[in-house]
C-alpha cells in the first residue's frame, strides 16, 4: 500500500509538491507544505496528528 502524494497543500491550496519536493504529511496523509506546517506548529488540522517529513518519491516512480 503506497502513501497517497498529493500534489498540492491542503491549506494554503496554491504551493505545488511535487514528488521529489519538501512536504508533510500526518498518519491519515494529509499534506502541507513547509510554511503551512511551521505556521499551524507541526500539528494536522485535520486530526492533531504530527506533521512529519514525507518521504520523497522517484520522478517517474
Amino acid at each position: 500500500m503506497a502513501l497517497e502524494m498529493r500534489d498540492r497543500c491542503e491549506r494554503c491550496t496554491t504551493a505545488e509538491l511535487p514528488y521529489d519536493a519538501p512536504a508533510r504529511i500526518c498518519s491519515y496523509e494529509c499534506t502541507f507544505c513547509v510554511p503551512c506546517t511551521e505556521a499551524m506548529a507541526g500539528v494536522c488540522p485535520n486530526c492533531g496528528g504530527e506533521l512529519v517529513a514525507r518521504p520523497r518519491r522517484a520522478v517517474g516512480a
